[in-house]
Formats: structure tokens, sequence, C-alpha cells
């Protein structure tokens, strides 16, 4: 047996053993694949995993000389009304969510403003400080759209075709703009793909999509966002763990696990066991 296929085994047992909700596993681990399937192979909404494709994005623009991911956000924004403070805000500053602005996630944000950026940029910040939600991304994207056009449509040929993902749907809000930090629908096998991306540090099949310093940051500009297990640093869409590896995490369990040369994608619909099969995980990779 492969490498990956004794992973993939032992994550099996775990995932059955413990009840976690999984609908598909993909392990690469080297060069070797395995995966494993509990429901039909469809795709659906990667949560907050998005926000790591948003990061790509980014990087992607600044890499093509759009963009500058530490200029201020208000110079892309000219004529909007922004709080006190907010003036030196950058890119950066929203993809790592340390803007200090204070717009917490729920359910209804996209649609209790008549636009959730104009909203978000309007507060005052006190200065740099970590706060996890979904506007910061959104806003993010809608900083990009003004240098790139309609971000999906941007990352066509730049990020999903080359990867061999085609007809990519992402859930778009009343404004007709990506919601950003989550609605991507992809499949598990799909999902993989970007983590190899990641793993191999901007190459896909010894072409350059995106550059390498800009990966690393995913998992290495860390900034201190709390005390609990897994959640204690945060850098450009990463989780810095539990154990020596890091990951894309969204919500129910859909998670890109980075450990060493081995990346572990998992679909789920289990928001609350994701912490532990992680931590278990992370503990095989270690072995």
């Amino acid at each position: 047996m492969t490498r990956a296929s004794i992973l993939r085994d032992r994550i099996v047992h775990e995932i059955e053993t413990s009840g976690f909700g999984a609908r598909g596993l993909h392990v690469l681990a080297g060069d070797e694949t395995a995966e494993h399937r509990w429901a039909p192979d469809e795709r659906i909404d990667v949560q907050s995993v998005a926000k790591g494709v948003c990061v790509l994005a980014a990087g992607i623009a600044a890499d093509e000389g759009l963009i500058s991911v530490d200029a201020p956000v208000a110079d892309s924004l000219p004529g909007w009304s922004l709080g006190a403070g907010v003036e030196a805000v950058t890119l950066r500053d929203l993809l790592t969510m340390t803007s200090g602005i204070d717009l917490p996630w729920s359910e209804t944000m996209m649609t209790d403003w008549p636009d959730l950026a104009v909203e978000f940029l309007s507060r005052p910040t006190p200065g740099r400080a970590f706060q996890y939600s979904n506007a910061s991304t959104y806003t993010a994207m809608r900083v990009l759209a003004e240098h790139v056009g309609d971000v999906h449509a941007y990352l066509e040929p730049r990020l999903f075709t080359p990867l061999g993902i085609v007809d990519t749907e992402w859930e778009r809000c009343p404004n007709g703009r990506i919601i950003a930090g989550g609605g991507l629908l992809l499949r598990t096998e799909e999902m993989a793909r970007i983590g190899r991306l990641i793993r191999d540090r901007g190459i896909w099949e010894g072409r350059r999509l995106v550059d390498a310093e800009w990966i690393d940051r995913m998992h290495s500009e860390w900034v201190t966002c709390g005390e609990s297990p897994g959640y204690e640093r945060y850098a450009l869409a990463g989780w810095d763990g539990p154990g020596e590896g890091w990951r894309l995490h969204g919500a129910y369990g859909q998670l890109l696990i980075f450990a060493g040369d081995a990346v572990v994608a998992i679909t789920a619909e289990d928001h609350f066991g994701a912490d532990a099969v992680t931590a278990a995980i992370m503990r095989m990779i270690a072995e």
C-alpha cells in the first residue's frame, strides 16, 4: 500500500469511529493520492476555504502589477465615506482580518445594508486588531474588483481553468458580487487541487500560477487571535495548527489540512466535529 492509502485508511477509521459527518476525503502524500467517499461527489459550498481562494486572487493580481496589497484601500475607492482611521487600512489588513473595524459575522450580513462593503468601511477603527468576519473578505474582493473587474471571471483563466476546474459557481450578493468569504461550490477532489497548488508554492504541472512568497504568507504572517487550540493564530486565510501543520477551515467541516508534503481535503456536513478530526489527522501525519 502507498503512504497516501495508508493515511486515507487511518483517517476513514477515525471518521467512522468518531461519527464525523464527512462527505468526501482526498489524501495527497508526496505524489501519491487516495480517496474515499461517504456521499455522492457533488459540488458543495466549501465555506471559508473560499477565503483562501480570495487570497490567491489577490496574490495573482499583485504579481500582475494590478494592485499593491500594502496600499491603503482608500486609494482604490475615491469618493467613499470612510470611518475614522480607515484611511490607513490596506488590502493585507482586510485579508488577515486585522483592520480593527467592528462588524461581526451574521447570517444576514449580505442583506442587512444596501452595500456591505460601504457599511464596513464607514465604521471607525481604533487600530489593528483581529476580528474574523466575512465582511472583511467581501470588502477585500470589492476593492480587488476595482482593479480586475469581476473577481470570479478574473480567476477563471488564471486559476480554475489551469487546475481543470470548469464551470465553477460562486454565490453572489444582491449587488451581483461574489460573497467572497464563502459560497464557492467545489467537489472534494477540486478542493484538493487547490491544496496541491498551495503545497507546491504556486506551481501546477510545471506552470507558476501564484507567487511562491505570497503562498508562504498564507501560513507564516501570523497574527494572534485567541487561545482555543487551533485558533490561536491566523495569517492570510490560514489557521495555525492544531499540531505542526496549518489549515484552511470552512464551516460544517470543509478542510484543507497541510503538514509536510501531505494535504488532506475533506468535505463534510458536521460543524462541531471538525476540530477533533483535524487534530487526529495532524497527529497521524506527524507519526
